[in-house]
């Protein structure tokens, strides 16, 4: 996909990734772009960003709620007729054990998984009707790999890339295609507090992930991985599970007191 002249709904929209694939995909030319967070302070900023070069509208949208995710659908779609992109990209870390309270693991469920869920159930209709379109979903090495430090991150994680995979096998042979950002370290507000294990690899800003995203798209492939070590990590892992977690275990060795 290129996205000159195309439609893009970006979720999780006000900082971080979301900001700046909104900010990269005006230079890029597209139609319009619709911005969307529960922020909605950090949305009007986003928009002051790209109102000159595309067309905008600015949403509030919890994505754990799939009435707000429908409604934003809903009035993108009576402002611009269809929608060619949809970045389901909000996102929340909780760190933690198995013992995280359940209200939290429901809570980072709801976000990291549902989100995914509920923007498919909204726009895929459309898009089906159509015979095209395209869905953006970040998720994270993590859901590749794992998390240390983070049950419900790597947990949520990889369900999200599990769905995603769902999505792509389902619906690709009718003209949907399905992309799955999945980056280690990224210098935004989830990550202001160190990067732990992630960070092993190094921090890479936003505007270099939009980079890898712009690249991705226009090859249409299913993995967009700003950190392509993963892809050696994700072949070994593969290659010999017990090695790889012998792997991980000394990784976390190095970055938790135990």
């Amino acid at each position: 996909m290129e996205i000159k002249d195309k439609v893009a709904v970006v979720t999780g929209a006000a900082s971080g990734i979301g900001r700046a694939l909104c900010q990269r995909f005006a230079k890029e030319g597209a139609r319009a772009i619709v911005a969307a967070d529960i922020n909605e302070a950090g949305v009007a900023e986003t928009l002051a960003m790209i109102k000159a070069d595309t067309d905008t509208l600015g949403l509030v949208c919890d994505v754990a709620s799939e009435t707000s995710v429908a409604a934003l659908v809903t009035q993108t779609l009576d402002k611009f007729d269809h929608i060619d992109l949809f970045c389901a990209n909000a996102g929340i870390f909780t760190p933690g054990d198995e013992q995280v309270p359940d209200a939290d693991w429901q809570k980072i469920w709801d976000i990291n998984v549902m989100g995914h869920i509920y923007a498919a159930r909204a726009v895929l209709p459309s898009m089906l009707a159509r015979g095209e379109g395209y869905l953006l979903n970040t998720a994270s090495a993590a859901g590749l790999l794992s998390q240390i430090g983070s049950a419900p991150y790597a947990v949520t994680k990889h369900a999200a890339i599990g769905f995603a995979e769902w999505l792509s096998i389902t619906y690709g042979a009718k003209g949907i295609k399905v992309s799955v950002l999945c980056p280690q370290a990224v210098r935004t507000a989830m990550t202001a507090g160190g990067t732990g294990a992630a960070g092993v690899d190094g921090m890479l800003e936003p505007e270099q992930l939009a980079d890898t995203v712009i690249a991705t798209l226009a090859e249409e492939k299913f993995l967009i991985l700003p950190h392509p070590e993963v892809l050696t990590y994700m072949r070994r892992k593969t290659d010999d599970y017990d090695r790889w977690l012998g792997g991980m275990r000394r990784l976390q060795d190095r970055f938790t007191d135990n």
